[in-house]
């Protein structure tokens, strides 16, 4: 992924009943039934790879191949291209560090929404959620409920029909992340839509298996992920920069 796309990207088979037992009054609520929903099944670790293609304006395309670890919550390592060539990005605890050639090449703070919206609200006190949404502009007093691709979802921080405020869904049923509204990267006049999809369980939890962006209506970028697994066991030198060339999780 890169930095302004650190997708990452998904995840859980929770068999959870249509209805929902918490009465869901706004975001805050909302947090708190994710996380009790998952929090004793959700995965700590995950690993993938990801075929990322970037769709191009003059209808080209870029594809690479991204090797992912997710450490739930707040810890993403990408390594961009083959391990061995030292490209990279960490994201650890809303700080992003960028590697090339197997040299830093700087690092800012840097929150990833799907970050903790796909993976750490199910794993961190919701408290500590609604506090990271908050900071990052969405009004978690805002929700309501619409329909996306047949299924019922909760939407926060937008009213009805308004598509240009911050906001999130989340699917009712399984109470799972699905979409993102926020303002593009390079151009925040314009509206950036990401889609989680092609959720699979991963034992009792899910991951969403391909990521759409969409801006102004057209594709431009999406992710696929395939030699998925779940709880794998990662050193924690996986994610610190000073030991990014010396500590890999890929499989031989």
């Amino acid at each position: 992924m890169t930095l302004h796309r650190l997708s990452l990207c998904t995840l859980l088979v929770f068999a959870a009943a249509p209805g929902h037992t918490q009465d869901v009054r706004d975001g805050m609520d909302l947090f708190r039934a994710m996380h009790d929903r998952y929090a004793k099944s959700w995965y700590a670790t995950l690993t993938f790879d990801q075929k990322s293609t970037t769709y191009n304006s003059d209808s080209t395309t870029k594809v690479e191949t991204w090797h992912e670890a997710i450490a739930v919550p707040g810890k993403l390592r990408i390594d961009i291209g083959n391990p061995s060539e030292g490209n990279g990005v960490l994201l650890v605890d809303g700080t992003a560090t960028g590697f090339k050639a197997g040299k830093e090449t700087g690092s800012r703070s840097l929150v990833n929404m799907l970050l903790v919206l796909g993976f750490d609200v199910y794993r961190q006190p919701p408290e500590t959620t609604a506090e990271v949404a908050k900071s990052e502009g969405y009004d978690l007093t805002k929700i309501h409920e619409d329909t996306w691709e047949g299924q019922p979802v909760y939407v926060v921080g937008a009213d009805k029909g308004d598509l240009k405020s911050k906001q999130f869904w989340i699917e009712r049923n399984r109470l799972l992340f699905v979409r993102l509204f926020e303002p593009a990267h390079g151009d925040p006049a314009k509206i950036q839509d990401v889609r989680f999809k092609d959720y699979h369980s991963l034992g009792d939890a899910w991951l969403a298996e391909r990521v759409e962006v969409y801006v102004s209506d057209q594709k431009v970028f999406s992710e696929e992920y395939s030699n998925i697994d779940a709880n794998a066991k990662l050193a924690p030198a996986t994610f610190d920069s000073k030991q990014f060339n010396t500590t890999h999780w890929e499989k031989p």
